[in-house]
């Protein structure tokens, strides 16, 4: 016997009495728009890149559903052709973040003592700096480009992982199960890997889904600010920031874009929620 209750199943949370159908409607929204980055062309025919200057700044329509820009190009195509840049440097952010936080929380948690102590004050201090400010500062560093803002975004989100894990390394590190691999004469990291991890995989596979939510926003910001592609490459923060200079003649032009940027760091966060509320991820 251990002193860990096992995670509810996926079986047990699908036949649950109350099912939450605005977790569902999230995880549809999310699922179209990753739709969106893998087979842009199943839902847009027109080129992203090809504008009619004789339809400049057309209003939605039935032909164009988020209307057109300054040059006569869909916004809709690029919207959806926009996805996958915009996705892709999410997702390398929060691999990052993942691939950085996870291993450093674990080792400071099972380490203990001093090692802990001064980890937790270097977390500290780290998560005392707004994560976007301190994505700024390291791509001014690096350079402008998608890779490098991916890249600053993830290292900015590098302590909440480490801090998640290093929580989950200290609640297990006494666990029956680990004294009883310990005793066997197993070594720490075989123990962290085969028993601590898929133990902590809940609340870290949470924050996953909150902390895509959470890249997606500040990607679109740098990408606002010019840091991101340059142009006439599509990408949800550019769009944005192309259309301010039209907000008085084509609302359109920023709001539907942002509307899409907007749905899918809501749909993420609030998935991320009902996971850890309803534990099925083990949070």
């Amino acid at each position: 016997m251990t002193d860990i209750n096992p995670s509810p199943t996926w079986d047990a949370a699908l036949r649950s009495p109350r099912p939450d159908w605005l977790a569902l409607l999230c995880g549809l929204a999310l699922g179209l728009v990753f739709l969106w980055a893998v087979v842009p062309g199943w839902f847009s025919a027109a080129d992203p890149l090809r504008g009619i200057p004789a339809e400049a700044l057309r209003p939605p329509s039935a032909q164009h559903w988020f209307g057109t820009d300054h040059l006569g190009r869909d916004l809709f195509a690029r919207t959806v052709y926009g996805t996958t840049v915009s996705l892709q440097a999410c997702g390398l952010a929060v691999a990052v973040a993942l691939a950085g936080g996870v291993p450093m929380g674990l080792a400071a948690g099972f380490a203990g003592g001093r090692v802990d102590a001064l980890f937790m004050r270097a977390v500290d201090v780290a998560m005392a700096i707004p994560a976007l400010l301190l994505a700024l500062a390291i791509v001014t560093a690096l350079g402008f480009g998608t890779v490098r803002i991916a890249i600053a975004v993830g290292v900015s989100s590098i302590s909440s992982f480490a801090r998640i894990s290093r929580g989950e390394a200290v609640r297990l590190r006494h666990a029956l199960f680990v004294e009883a691999a310990r005793a066997s004469g197993v070594r720490t990291p075989a123990i962290m890997l085969r028993h601590v991890l898929p133990h902590a995989a809940g609340p870290i596979l949470a924050l996953v889904t909150l902390e895509f939510g959470t890249a997606v926003l500040a990607v679109s910001a740098l990408s606002f600010l010019g840091f991101g592609a340059p142009p006439p490459q599509p990408e949800w923060g550019l769009l944005i920031a192309e259309g301010r200079n039209y907000m008085a003649v084509a609302w359109w032009y920023t709001a539907l874009p942002g509307l899409v940027v907007a749905t899918v760091v809501l749909a993420a966060n609030h998935l991320a929620r009902t996971l850890r509320a309803r534990s099925v991820l083990g949070g």
